[in-house]
């Protein structure tokens, strides 16, 4: 990463106006490797007023971005792509070493985020107007869509590359410009995407990085007036924080908020795909993934044959650091992590319920904790009620489909459902009554980057992906033109 620093991508700095650069006062703060909680690297540590020299600089490069003819901007991103491809490898090597998940995962996650500006490379030359109708012949009416201008884009450490080319792609495919705040835990990761961008050779100002703590950079994101739209993916709490402050420059936001996923599993379903769809989407990122199961709903008929295959496959799976060979869980993100898991199933155990595989944190350093099935918790146990973002699984049954999706729908969230069936029609039935705003039909992985992405109630607004990403960041303006006569 050229100008980065003297150890790449372990040297983090700012990335402002096209150009790498240390915050004011030079600021660091030490980069930990959650699966031994040793220092991997620093990264530089700005705040209000890196966070304003910014967004200014991507004021300034707006106007010019935005009147960049669709085919350049497309290009751009066409580059940004094949760089990231190229690169897979070692910015695998850096999620891991900052996030922790097995390099398998991380080199999938740096291909999707290349895929995130291959698609939206193709969608900045779809973005089409209207030609109306008009009520009189001398009159033509026009309704344009134009970049809404400088967006602002605040992303988790648990998908550190991913979320961010979720939402700037598409940002800068519609014409707008971006500032980026990454999260504390996993800010290399972006600094290695960002290397991808500038040596794309986007004009200077029209991506910029800003790292540091969320307070300071945050107020600068809502209240500044050239910050025209903010996309966060986060906690339901600071999704809210953020809608009600946004609302006093009546900013536009999106909202990538809290899921507690339900999988539903009938006893018409493949046990042995469901028990593999089970361990898939929960512990994929050791089950700090917001579209993972959280809940396992399976009809009482069924229950007993796939306990018993949930509990050899739980059982299969390898836990360590992310870059030994075969490890399919990596560690937690941190000590607060580890604790909330430990919580939540000693609360279940005091409630009564039982574990079945695992319940216990790993000794030795790091942050690992044992992929765990539990049965029996009652509805008021925080595993029933809150998003436990760990590797740990609470199974019930059910009776019949009016009570699977009576349960599922049984909390404030909506982001994502799954459901196991081989009946076509309960398939259709329960997919349409659940409030969720993404279904997987016997299917653990239904996120790709050519469909809309995103929840309903408490788990957000707006969509991300498909064509719906690049819609967010585009105003519709109306023309009316008077044609004056021959």
């Amino acid at each position: 990463m050229e100008g980065a620093g003297p150890a790449g991508f372990r040297e983090g700095r700012l990335y402002i106006g096209g150009a790498w650069r240390d915050a004011d006062g030079g600021r660091t703060v030490p980069v930990v490797n959650p699966a031994d909680g040793g220092t991997i690297g620093r990264m530089a540590q700005g705040g209000a007023a890196e966070a304003t020299a910014a967004v200014a600089a991507a004021a300034v490069a707006f106007p010019g971005w935005a009147a960049t003819p669709a085919p350049e901007r497309a290009a751009a991103l066409r580059r940004v792509a094949a760089l990231l491809s190229e690169r897979r490898e070692e910015i695998a090597a850096v999620m891991t070493a900052e996030q922790g998940k097995p390099l398998a995962e991380a080199r999938g996650e740096v291909a999707i985020t290349a895929d995130y500006f291959l698609w939206n490379a193709e969608e900045a030359r779809r973005i089409y107007g209207d030609t109306i109708p008009a009520s009189t012949a001398g009159k033509r009416l026009l309704a344009l869509r134009q970049p809404v201008g400088v967006a602002a884009a605040i992303t988790p450490w648990n998908f550190p590359a991913s979320m961010l080319g979720r939402k700037l792609a598409p940002a800068l495919a519609a014409g707008c410009t971006a500032v980026c705040k990454p999260a504390p835990a996993t800010p290399l990761t972006a600094c290695a995407v960002f290397a991808c961008i500038h040596d794309a050779g986007l004009p200077p100002g029209v991506a910029n990085l800003v790292a540091g703590p969320a307070e300071p950079i945050g107020e600068v994101f809502l209240t500044d007036p050239r910050v025209r739209k903010i996309s966060f993916t986060g906690s339901t709490a600071v999704g809210k924080m953020l809608m009600r402050r946004a609302a006093d420059g009546l900013k536009r936001v999106s909202l990538e908020l809290g899921g507690h996923a339900p999988f539903l599993v009938f006893a018409d379903a493949d046990l042995d795909a469901a028990a593999q769809g089970v361990v898939a989407s929960r512990f994929r990122n050791a089950g700090q993934t917001c579209i993972c199961a959280n809940r396992l709903y399976v009809q009482a008929r069924a229950a007993a044959a796939l306990q018993e295959r949930l509990v050899a496959a739980v059982a299969a799976l390898r836990v360590g650091r992310g870059d030994t060979p075969g490890v399919d869980v990596g560690p937690l993100i941190g000590e607060g992590a580890v604790a909330r898991a430990e919580a939540h199933v000693a609360d279940a155990l005091a409630r009564g319920a039982r574990v079945l595989y695992g319940g216990h944190r790993l000794p030795g350093p790091g942050h690992f904790f044992e992929p765990t099935l539990i049965a029996g918790a009652p509805a008021e146990a925080l595993v029933a009620r809150e998003e436990t973002f760990g590797p740990v699984i609470p199974l019930w049954s059910f009776e019949d489909e009016a009570e699977a999706v009576r349960l599922a729908n049984g909390t404030p969230y909506g982001l994502a459902a799954y459901v196991y069936t081989r009946d076509l029609s309960r398939a259709i039935r329960v997919t349409e009554a659940l409030e969720y705003g993404i279904v997987g039909v016997n299917d653990p992985a239904p996120t790709v980057v050519q469909a809309p992405f995103g929840g309903v109630k408490e788990s957000g607004m707006g969509r991300e992906g498909g064509y719906e990403g690049v819609q967010g960041f585009l105003e519709t303006k109306y023309v009316s033109i008077g044609l004056m006569p021959s």
